[in-house]
């Protein structure tokens, strides 16, 4: 069998630093160094470089640097309400979604987060559009793409994850406080969703 080892080791990168960036346990903080010392010592000898130059590349992020892309899925039911989620950290609703994983695709990732999130498992019906915001304390020094999917239910069952406060599907003119800019995205998933719907 053959291994694209080059992708596993971004892939457990990703996974380190983004651990290291989220994590309070000490344990926890010294096994994802522990996992990107294994990473520096791979990639230099995959690609023939000493351990502190590959620690200075992945320190400055291999290639281009670029804002996060994040991923949403717009999840209607039959009367044209909105499932949202409301966030633990603002007390805001969203629509459900999240960072895409460096293994998945931007609509891979609203279906992933989709099911984590609402327990709901979903297809994609349509893209709805992309939305920029740029750099600031919630999204880091390079700002964030949200890319927004209009979302077909095919199964599963509705449930709140340790993610969200509460799930509840809204008509966009009820919800009580919109996270950030999604009160703009639901016109533009509702007119999507009607479309679709015709």
């Amino acid at each position: 069998m053959d291994v694209d080892l080059l992708s596993l080791l971004d892939e457990l990168r990703a996974m380190a630093q983004t651990g290291l960036a989220y994590t309070d346990d000490p344990y926890d903080r010294e096994r994802y160094n522990r996992l990107l010392e294994l990473v520096e010592m791979y990639y230099g000898e995959t690609l023939n470089l000493p351990e502190s130059e590959v620690r200075t590349r992945l320190a400055a992020e291999l290639g281009y640097v670029t804002p996060k892309v994040g991923a949403s899925a717009a999840i209607f039911d039959s009367d044209g309400r909105q499932l949202l989620m409301k966030r633990p950290d603002s007390g805001t609703w969203c629509f459900p979604g999240g960072y895409v994983d460096v293994t998945e695709s931007p609509a891979e990732a609203a279906v992933r987060e989709a099911k984590e999130e609402t327990g709901l498992d979903v297809e994609i019906a349509d893209l709805i559009d992309h939305y920029y915001t740029p750099p600031d304390g919630l999204y880091g020094p390079h700002g964030a793409v949200a890319v927004v999917y209009l979302c077909d239910v095919v199964g599963g069952e509705l449930r709140l994850s340790h993610e969200g406060e509460a799930l509840q599907f809204w008509s966009i003119g009820d919800v009580p406080a919109w996270f950030r800019d999604h009160g703009e995205v639901a016109i533009d998933a509702r007119t999507a969703w009607n479309e679709h719907t015709a």
